[in-house]
């Protein structure tokens, strides 16, 4: 079995404080078993700097007709912020929920990991309540040209109630905005599984991963057309958006990771090359922006790529979870990994200079919004919507959309701050 933790944290902090995530207290006041068990928590920055990168592409890419969602990395290749945030959650719920099995018991373990569902569940539901009754306020109480609630596909909701709140709170009614919670939630409900099947070896493991996904896109050898799904609504046929069968493989590929059951991937030049040439190859395929540049360049070219995207459909399927994402954010986290280095040296300023301590600040917001990552989420999504209504208002100019976006960027850092302290507890003695 590989080493326990395949991120370590450096042994010495090289940067300014402000870089810090923790700063256990070494005086004589603790033993040096105290210290070395405080040191052992310290977070690694890696996760919580590129998780909280996503969330800022998650409130970009869900604010409606956003002009920054052109750019943001779901229009350069297959993969995009979806496949971070639940690849790094992965890794925390190794971190969270690992030492629990480990120290307290697989019964004890499963009962962290059954509350944890249920705080996602709340956060899924009280996120629900919120939009829905936000959209309903604007409807009600403005005259606009649309309905809001309706473009939130919330029309069934308001019209026929009673049914869909039983379907919201048995999730048999996942509108599509609503959906990465509750794919989320059933993929936690899969960790007292996977650490049961523990005993038996890694392999076991990697066969029951590999076997649900199976479940989830039985199409691709041959199978059937459809797999394992959930029901996103009891008047159609719709499936959930983000099918949990499928993302558990991502989920629980970062857990191995961070649970020391996959080996760290060695540092290679070559590989880093291979990997940026099929993020760069790939493009054409898996973006309809890049297509649209290379038919610009090359119509020939474009048109031996065209028939490509039908014969692909599959392996790139967001829903299911198709391989070719799988492999496009494998290569895309492989090149993060190099570019922060052993640690996350290379993410922590080193100098006192200007630059240096101007990076340290921005180091400190990004990985606090990483590591509150579940409230910022649940904020963002609100917010999200009610920057999009403020957009509506004005004539959407490129100005106007970026005061937008940072204003919205402004907001969930507030709120990362803001959970961080509540979670301190400061009203609370201090020892």
């Amino acid at each position: 079995m590989a080493e326990v933790s395949p991120f370590p944290t450096p042994k010495q902090d090289p940067g300014p404080a402000a870089n810090r995530t923790v700063s256990p207290d070494t005086s004589g006041s603790e033993s040096s078993d105290q210290i070395k068990t405080t040191a052992n928590r310290v977070r690694d920055p890696r996760l919580d700097f590129y998780r909280g990168i996503a969330m800022f592409i998650i409130l970009v890419a869900h604010i409606p007709g956003n002009r920054w969602t052109g750019w943001i990395p779901a229009r350069f290749g297959f993969s995009d912020a979806t496949e971070i945030f639940v690849f790094c959650s992965g890794m925390a719920s190794a971190i969270a929920f690992g030492g629990s099995f480990a120290r307290k018991g697989w019964w004890l373990g499963t009962a962290r990991v059954v509350f944890r569902c249920w705080q996602v569940f709340w956060a899924h539901i009280g996120l629900f309540f919120f939009v829905a009754m936000t959209m309903a306020a604007l409807d009600t109480y403005g005259s606009f040209d649309k309905s809001y609630a309706a473009s939130l596909n919330l029309m069934h909701f308001f019209n026929d109630p009673m049914p869909q709140l039983v379907g919201l709170f048995t999730l048999t009614y996942v509108p599509n905005y609503f959906d990465i919670l509750p794919m989320y939630l059933v993929v936690l409900a899969l960790m007292p599984l996977m650490m049961g099947l523990e005993r038996f070896g890694v392999w076991a493991i990697a066969l029951a991963a590999g076997l649900i996904w199976l479940a989830a896109n039985p199409y691709l050898i041959g199978l059937g057309p459809d797999g394992a799904s959930l029901p996103a609504e009891p008047w159609s046929a719709r499936e959930w958006f983000f099918n949990p069968f499928g993302w558990q493989l991502l989920f629980f590929t970062g857990f191995a990771f961070m649970k020391g059951w996959l080996p760290k991937p060695p540092v290679s030049a070559t590989l880093g090359v291979i990997a940026a040439a099929f993020l760069i190859l790939s493009a054409p395929f898996g973006s309809w922006k890049v297509f649209l540049w290379v038919e610009a360049a090359n119509a020939d070219l474009a048109e031996m790529i065209r028939p490509w995207w039908k014969t692909t459909a599959q392996w790139r399927e967001k829903t299911d979870f198709g391989l070719l994402r799988y492999a496009h954010f494998l290569a895309l986290a492989y090149l993060g990994w190099l570019i922060a280095g052993e640690g996350g040296k290379r993410l922590i300023a080193s100098s006192h200079s200007v630059a240096a301590r101007i990076w340290a600040r921005l180091l400190r917001i990004i990985t606090r919004v990483g590591q509150q990552s579940l409230a910022v989420f649940v904020f963002s999504m609100a917010l999200a919507r009610l920057i999009g209504f403020a957009l509506d208002q004005t004539d959407r100019g490129i100005l106007i959309t970026a005061g937008a976006n940072l204003a919205g960027f402004a907001l969930i850092i507030a709120c990362a701050f803001a959970a961080g302290w509540f979670k301190s507890h400061p009203w609370r003695a201090k020892r």
